[in-house]
């Protein structure tokens, strides 16, 4: 009792210390992996990505995927500098390039490197819909979901340890069913929530940053409507799925829209 009594404690101060404020929400995040830990592996990986990948230049595609993103980054500022966060971005390298590859995909690494896929561009169809895919990736980056992620599997791990010390006296199957029974329900009902929590909220901010940009966020409804089109459904239930589904996505995202528009209203963006 005592072991689990002090594993416990351990878990409790490291989340209490473990947290950052969130630049958009206000909202305190799990998050005790700092930038300049995660920033130079994250641009490392991303330039031995594109040695191994075939980006696309020259074409009007990768220069809208430039010019979007570009656009992205300066409504990002804007909203930072104006509410309080200059010098949020300060170590970020951004970097927006195509990359040949027909999958349906894009991702934002830490610190604002982007990469965009040609198979997502027709499903894009225009800017305002590669503003919609590319705020959203930008979100992700912009409030380290990376590194709550990171800092959310070592919780999990900390906790199995926890598990361990509880049911060190116990048999070896009776451990063993101990740490099954925790290894699913803190994946069910810690991990995949956590990822839809951060996919809900990439949305929100991404529309937020496609707003200031100039781009309507209502555009935002007809890509992900063309997006679960795309995916002739099949998707697993959405309790156990890293990504909200598609009809609770749009619905959000409807509702999110009023709060975008009135945000970019601030900088003189109106729709």
């Amino acid at each position: 009792m005592k072991k689990s009594i002090i594993a416990s404690g351990t878990l409790l101060a490291i989340v209490a210390f473990g947290c950052s404020t969130n630049p958009f929400t206000g909202n305190k995040d799990l998050n005790f992996v700092s930038n300049d830990q995660i920033f130079p592996a994250a641009f490392q990986q991303y330039d031995q990505f594109l040695k191994e990948n075939k980006v696309v230049k020259g074409t009007p595609e990768a220069q809208r995927v430039v010019t979007v993103g570009q656009k992205i980054k300066s409504a990002a500022e804007k909203y930072l500098n104006a509410n309080g966060y200059q010098g949020y971005l300060k170590d970020y390298q951004w970097e927006y390039n195509l990359v040949q590859d027909p999958a349906v995909n894009a991702w934002c690494m830490p610190g604002g490197k982007i990469v965009v896929y040609t198979g997502i561009m027709p499903i894009a169809k225009d800017e305002a819909g590669l503003a919609t895919v590319m705020g959203h990736e930008v979100a992700h980056a912009l409030v380290n979901h990376g590194a709550q992620r990171m800092s959310a599997s070592q919780l999990q791990q900390l906790g199995a340890v926890g598990v361990g010390v509880a049911t060190s006296g116990k048999s070896e199957t009776t451990q063993q069913l101990f740490m099954q029974a925790y290894a699913g329900g803190s994946q069910v009902l810690g991990m995949l929530p956590f990822s839809r929590k951060h996919e809900n909220e990439a949305d929100e901010i991404g529309l937020t940053l496609m707003a200031i940009a100039g781009y309507n966020p209502e555009k935002a409804i007809e890509f992900w409507q063309r997006m679960e089109a795309s995916s002739g459904g099949g998707a697993p239930p959405e309790f156990l799925s890293t990504h909200p589904s598609g009809s609770t996505r749009i619905a959000n995202i409807r509702s999110k829209i009023p709060n975008a528009k009135a945000q970019a209203a601030k900088f003189g963006v109106k729709f």
